[in-house]
């Protein structure tokens, strides 16, 4: 058992009608809950915010989604309130099939500092426990799937390889907000890194 899928963010707030909706986001759920089987292990990431956190513009006077502020840890884009816990846009996609989860990671829960990458905080230091996990599991080959391709899932793989896993990303299972063309720019970064896009 060496090969785990990590789905990033398949949440509510991120699909069609979520307050934070990635264009056709929800369309890759049958894909995910199909590629599952082929995995030794799976993993869920869940975006799972405090009311008030410091991402959302709605702390920044003057500040509008999408804005960028300089945080102690750097530069932070500016979201719309989303993932808020216990909100049903923090709810996973009721169709993605939760039950082949071997663990479910929360991130993004301090209330000082965001958290796209499923192994560290923003400040690329605070580990979320992520990679201790997969170590003591054995597994070394990981394959990113989920929302979104420029953010999350771009800055999860390639923190797994630059932590040493074999890692891979589908990306017809991926979805990106695109903001001036960074799903292209993340590609490029994680071909730089290592990292395969399948």
């Amino acid at each position: 058992m060496t090969h785990a899928l990590i789905v990033i963010d398949m949440q509510n707030d991120f699909c069609p009608g979520g307050a934070l909706a990635v264009a056709n986001g929800d369309t890759i759920v049958a894909g995910i809950n199909a590629q599952m089987a082929q995995a030794d292990a799976v993993v869920l990431t869940q975006d799972w915010h405090p009311a008030g956190h410091s991402s959302f513009a709605s702390m920044h006077e003057g500040c509008a989604p999408m804005d960028s502020v300089d945080m102690p840890y750097g530069t932070q884009v500016l979201w719309p309130d989303h993932c808020v816990q216990g909100s049903h846009g923090a709810d996973f996609h009721p169709e993605l099939d939760t039950t082949r989860a071997d663990l479910i990671l929360r991130k993004g829960f301090r209330p000082d500092i965001d958290s796209y990458s499923a192994f560290f905080e923003n400040d690329q230091t605070t580990p979320t426990g992520l990679e201790g996990y997969l170590r003591t599991r054995g597994i070394t080959e990981l394959d990113f799937v989920g929302l979104a391709m420029d953010f999350c899932v771009a800055w999860s793989a390639r923190d797994a390889a630059r932590l040493g896993f074999n890692t891979r990303v589908l990306t017809a299972l991926c979805r990106g907000i695109d903001i001036d063309g960074s799903v292209a720019r993340a590609q490029a970064d994680l071909r730089a890194a290592g990292v395969e896009l399948v």
